[in-house]
């Protein structure tokens, strides 16, 4: 069994299109779940008129997150959505992008051998028009724990693992670890990632982004320090099993 996570937030502009990329690669006992941060426009009625009873509506509570690091609403909002997933395969998916025919065949067939597996992806603008053809020669994507905490090159919409990563990762740590990282850490710590050099999203840039990747870091020197020993600590916890 496949479960999808997505995480919704006033998406209505885009959330149909990535809904049909998804629906026609999963099978009838797979499962969508979509997470939803509070949305005020249309995007829960857009995802209604679906009726598809793969398609399971939760209600994440933001006002529970009264951190100000700016993606902690998002990696909770994936991580409430994790939760609820009952696959023994998880895909990763942003409201926004859209998913290339095949996408969910070699992604599965990428974790025969691996816990985790992270694609490529065309980058776009809001329109669809290609910015670059490969994220992983754009970010110059690299594996491993030290690396990724020094320069984090992993995509969470790029993702699908098996279930087995979650008895680690949840609970994701209360804040400053981005959910793609933490989940791609975990995997090269203690499991093993694949990298599949195809792209297999369109991954859209835009103003209504929620995160910065592949773009330059607006953040300062101290706020990056602050964020990567956050991360160190973290993974301590998890060698140390205190978590």
């Amino acid at each position: 069994m496949i479960s999808v996570c997505i995480t919704t937030y006033n998406g209505e502009k885009y959330i149909k299109e990535q809904l049909d990329s998804i629906i026609c690669q999963i099978n009838d006992d797979d499962e969508i779940i979509v997470s939803d941060d509070g949305s005020t426009d249309a995007t829960l009625n857009i995802i209604a008129e679906y009726n598809d009873k793969r398609i399971k509506v939760f209600h994440h509570d933001s006002s529970l997150i009264t951190t100000k690091f700016p993606l902690d609403k998002p990696t909770h909002n994936f991580e409430y959505a994790l939760t609820k997933a009952h696959g023994d395969i998880i895909f990763l998916c942003d409201q926004d992008d859209v998913w290339i025919e095949g996408k969910v065949k070699k992604m599965v067939a990428a974790l025969n051998d691996s816990y985790l597996a992270i694609h490529d992806c065309i980058v776009t603008d809001s329109n669809l028009v290609t910015i670059a053809e490969s994220y992983f020669k754009l970010i110059r994507i690299h594996k491993g724990v030290i690396s990724n905490i020094i320069k984090a090159s992993y995509l969470g919409c790029c993702m699908a693992f098996r279930k087995e990563i979650l008895n680690l990762a949840l609970p994701f740590p209360k804040t400053k670890v981005g959910h793609d990282l933490w989940l791609g850490v975990i995997a090269d710590a203690k499991f093993n990632t694949t990298l599949v050099h195809e792209p297999l999203i369109y991954y859209r840039k835009h103003d209504g982004s929620m995160t910065p990747s592949g773009n330059k870091s607006k953040y300062s020197l101290y706020f990056k320090i602050k964020y990567r020993l956050t991360i160190i600590k973290e993974i301590i916890k998890l060698y140390l099993n205190i978590r």
